[in-house]
């Protein structure tokens, strides 16, 4: 072979393989994150995909943040203004939101408790045009008296801390889950989501250790991911997620060895370590455009527990139709969901 034609092979070759690499390097182009996305307290985190192309999330405390890419955010304003829901006294903002969009509005479900008010909190509800707000406590035109946004209080359902709202439609019917340490529960709401569905009875779906719940349906389960252990204490806190699955939405839902969640049996889904405790209350799953799914909870930093709760993102991964995160703690850097 002459040697000017096997400088162009080696060349071309040479060429090749640059474009080879170049092509196995692009992966790691991908964009990163570093926990935490939001480095303020957002405690109890909810949010949405609203119409504009913005995730707006909402937090304990009554705040407002959007992002196009759930790892940089930017604050929007406070969900209320002058008219704020007032059914439980002595409370100066909510806990614990669940945005929806439900038919053309926006519906915002709020905890209002004090601590230790576990018999005189209770649920509300609140709309607006948009997902910035702001947004109107809801009153039933069919009671007499003006309920300022309340859906329903502790004593009036008969479940103690009638707290932490989640809520879900499936087959054409809305539900609301709640509850707090007194056992979670769920009912049917009316067609627009605004009150309860006239008639309906509430169903107990988990025991007395869990809180924060939220219902997600993938391949034909339902999955219950809830919160167990001390929420608020600082770096001490030892909240954790738990999950359990059942093929029905109002349960039973169990373990992976088929215990009762009723019991207080669940599988752990993401605890603490040396950087963060009290992980849980988590929001809503988000899927990307490649399949993954993402969750997003909160957690305090054991170096700096003085800013509070702090929000966190990591994939949730699927084995045997069971959800988990790599390692069960916590990520510190890991590749970005691609959303678009």
């Amino acid at each position: 072979m002459k040697p000017a034609l096997l400088f162009f092979l080696a060349t071309c070759l040479s060429c090749l393989s640059a474009k080879a690499q170049i092509i196995t390097a692009s992966p790691l182009l991908q964009n990163t994150y570093t926990n935490p996305v939001i480095a303020d307290s957002y405690a109890d985190p909810s949010y949405i995909l609203a119409d504009n192309g913005y995730f707006y999330l909402y937090g304990t405390g009554e705040n407002i943040m959007k992002s196009k890419d759930l790892v940089n955010w930017t604050y929007v304003g406070r969900a209320f203004s002058t008219h704020r829901p007032d059914f439980v006294t002595g409370v100066k903002y909510y806990w614990a939101p669940c945005i929806n969009k439900i038919n053309d509005q926006y519906v915002l479900y709020f905890a209002m408790s004090k601590w230790g008010g576990i018999d005189s909190c209770g649920i509300g509800v609140a709309v607006s045009s948009t997902p910035e707000g702001p947004f109107m406590p809801y009153d039933n035109p069919l009671t007499a008296e003006k309920e300022n946004g309340k859906l329903f209080l502790s004593y009036e359902i008969g479940v103690r801390n009638s707290i932490d709202p989640c809520y879900i439609e499936d087959n054409g019917h809305k539900y609301m889950f709640w509850g707090s340490f007194y056992g979670i529960y769920a009912i049917e709401l009316s067609d627009d989501g605004l009150t309860i569905k006239p008639g309906a009875q509430k169903t107990k779906i988990a025991g007395n250790a869990y809180e924060g719940t939220y219902i997600y349906k993938k391949d034909g389960y339902y999955y219950f991911f809830g919160s167990k252990g001390s929420c608020c204490d600082g770096a001490n806190s030892t909240y954790t997620t738990v999950c359990a699955r059942s093929t029905n939405l109002l349960g039973p839902y169990t373990n992976k060895i088929g215990e009762l969640l009723t019991n207080n049996k669940h599988e752990i889904m993401i605890s603490g370590n040396s950087k963060w405790a009290g992980t849980g209350h988590n929001a809503e799953i988000t899927t990307d455009i490649n399949g993954n799914t993402w969750i997003l909870y909160h957690a305090y930093s054991k170096k700096n527990p003085e800013i509070g709760r702090m929000v966190l993102m990591d994939q949730v991964k699927w084995e045997n139709n069971w959800p988990y995160i790599e390692g069960g703690t916590p990520s510190s850097r890991a590749a970005a969901p691609i959303l678009k």
